[in-house]
């Protein structure tokens, strides 16, 4: 297969990386990581063995051209940009593949592109951009993928095979969308907490930042499950997703929950891709991993309030630091 990555992030460097190793033809469109990637090639330090992979390096589209599938690991925050790097990749039967976390991705490219090429995948992973062209790999990796808004077919089966062949794990879920529900279980609770924090569990619960932050330590996943006000709160907020996704039509069971906290206990010290963000200054991903969630939740007569607290805090944050300031 000819496959392009389109957002060279640890997400997409890292599956990017493991089907090159495996022989396909793997192209990264890059930016700031084109010479170290260019030079070195791709270097994962994993829990599974290191290794490096060479995959073809470009700047433009232009230079890859139409491929079978397209990986997009882009930041939601991105996804404005849609219009401008998938055209020239994009021929009559490519697959749009998004590993981006949240909801309302897959119905942006369908949008542009149309639905029969629109494909998800949900990426159960601890991974970490350490340096340009680098991804520390420290626990999971499970790929599960799926169709938009259609059962799967044997196109989704190509991609699933494509993935084994590359040593990645990998299932294709019944309905996507439901997979979406399943994922957020995890992702609301440990992504918006782990930076929430900053602001104290009262706060959080509130849906307030006060005028000075003072703590400036983001919260990993350890942190987060050993503070009995956090886990609680992960509790929570876990239970109110459930109860949101089975209110818009997915039966997702409550069993979950305990499942997530199970998997999580064994990541040490993990900090999720929105804290690394929020680190580093970067846009968080407000809209898709959490508004749009709550929104549906609305929409369907769920009450969420821990959810709506959270947005609310995670909202004036990015609006305090987006305005020039700093939150502290």
């Amino acid at each position: 297969m000819k496959i392009a990555v389109v957002g060279c992030g640890a997400v997409g460097s890292y599956y990017g990386a493991c089907l090159t190793r495996a022989g396909a033809d793997v192209h990264f469109l890059l930016r700031s990581d084109y010479e170290a990637v260019r030079t070195h090639g791709v270097r994962i330090h994993s829990v599974h063995g290191d290794f490096v992979a060479h995959p073809r390096a470009a700047r433009h589209p232009d230079e890859i051209g139409p491929c079978d599938a397209v990986l997009i690991g882009l930041k939601t925050t991105a996804n404005d940009q849609f219009g401008a790097l998938l055209p020239a990749l994009t021929g009559p039967d490519t697959m749009l593949v998004t590993l981006q976390n949240g909801l309302g991705n897959e119905d942006r490219l369908a949008a542009l592109f149309g639905p029969d090429r629109v494909f998800g995948g949900l990426c159960f992973v601890c991974l970490n951009r350490t340096a340009p062209g680098v991804i520390r790999h420290t626990a999971h990796g499970l790929v599960v993928l799926g169709e938009y808004r259609r059962p799967p077919s044997a196109r989704v089966g190509v991609l699933e095979h494509a993935f084994r062949q590359a040593g990645v794990s990998c299932r294709v879920a019944g309905d996507l969308e439901c997979a979406h529900w399943e994922k957020l279980v995890w992702n609301i609770p440990f992504n918006g907490l782990g930076v929430a924090g900053v602001v104290g569990v009262e706060n959080v619960l509130a849906g307030r930042v006060p005028a000075t932050v003072t703590r400036r330590e983001t919260l990993p996943t350890d942190e987060l499950l050993h503070e009995a006000g956090w886990a609680t709160l992960v509790w929570e907020l876990m239970l109110e997703v459930i109860a949101a996704a089975r209110g818009v039509g997915y039966p997702v069971g409550e069993e979950l929950a305990g499942e997530n906290l199970e998997r999580t206990r064994c990541m040490g010290p993990y900090k999720a891709s929105t804290l690394l963000d929020y680190e580093q200054g970067l846009p968080l991903e407000v809209e898709s991993l959490f508004a749009e969630p709550l929104r549906r939740a609305k929409s369907a007569g769920i009450a969420t309030p821990r959810l709506e607290a959270l947005c609310a805090v995670l909202r004036t944050l990015e609006e305090r630091r987006a305005g020039g300031g700093s939150p502290y």
